[in-house]
């Protein structure tokens, strides 16, 4: 069996994520491997590059294309890992799909909940078998995916919800937009609400099963919030970036979470931002302006 440390990065050709893979080929050790992932094959490989190449590096680096969107690619990738190295210590899932105040948000909706949604109930299932102890799993969300960011008369739908509900949802609110029903159902216009209040609630249904046996192992599963971000996903939504930090600022409080050893109970299964929880209770339902104010 292989001892070195294998860590996984979606979504790791830019901003956040390549920050995160940059952050852990920094530190972990030279026998460990950090797998930088990506859908377009030439950005992979050039960013992949770059990091291994870059002076702080100390792990071994290596790319991996990857489109989250399709659960076929997943499933052969978790394959991959599960017979050369017999599983992943680390892994999160950081891949979006990027959207545009002045684009139509159902003209994109498929696009989005498959990338933010679908892909993290099938890396969930796929991966989370495939954590060895002392492992973590973290799936960056938003200070968006709290319970209360929704209309009451949806919060059944997620909270205390096993996955396949969480999944059953998110289907539900799909087929609300194509059917042109979501906002007389309660679902917000702005698709980032609803994506990230599911992925938390996925998050915390995985964590529900497994919250002994990953208590007793070390293992963390978590999503976090990273903070604001000047990235150019995240730049067209906000008016104030003075408070915004760069990629490598944000990922800093993300990789302590992933590599500072042991697990507090209070922080397993729930949304972690900045090293705090954020309750899964709070916030509350958003105008659409304050969304161009809300890291």
């Amino acid at each position: 069996m292989n001892n070195a440390r294998i860590a996984l990065v979606t979504g790791a050709n830019q901003g956040l994520g390549r920050a995160l893979a940059e952050g852990l080929a920094a530190r972990l050790d030279p026998a460990d491997l950090v797998l930088l992932t990506g859908r377009d094959p030439r950005r992979v490989a050039d960013a992949a590059g770059e990091v291994a190449a870059a002076p702080g590096t100390r792990s071994r680096v290596e790319g991996r294309v990857l489109d989250v969107a399709h659960a076929e690619n997943i499933a052969a990738l978790a394959a991959e890992l599960r017979e050369s190295h017999g599983g992943v210590d680390i892994l999160i899932s950081n891949a979006t799909t990027r959207l545009l105040p002045e684009h139509s948000q159902s003209a994109m909706a498929d696009e989005y909940i498959d990338v933010a949604n679908t892909a993290t109930h099938t890396i969930l299932r796929t991966f989370g078998p495939l954590l060895r102890e002392g492992g973590r799993l973290l799936v960056v969300a938003s200070s968006l995916g709290t319970l209360g960011h929704l209309p009451e008369r949806l919060h059944p739908l997620f909270d205390n919800a096993t996955l396949d509900q969480v999944e059953y949802a998110v289907e539900s609110w799909r087929a609300a937009i194509h059917a042109k029903t979501a906002e007389e159902a309660g679902w917000p216009r702005w698709l980032n609400i609803p994506s990230k209040v599911a992925q938390v609630a996925a998050v915390r249904a995985v964590a529900a099963e497994r919250r002994e046996r990953d208590l007793a192992t070390g293992t963390l599963i978590a999503s976090v919030c990273p903070g604001m971000v000047d990235t150019a996903t995240s730049r067209p939504w906000f008016s104030d970036y003075r408070q915004a930090q760069t990629p490598a600022e944000a990922a800093r409080a993300v990789l302590d979470l992933a590599l500072t050893p042991g697990v507090d109970p209070e922080q397993y299964g729930e949304l972690i931002r900045f090293g705090e929880v954020v309750p899964w209770h709070s916030g509350t339902p958003l105008a659409e302006q304050d969304l161009l104010l809300t890291p």
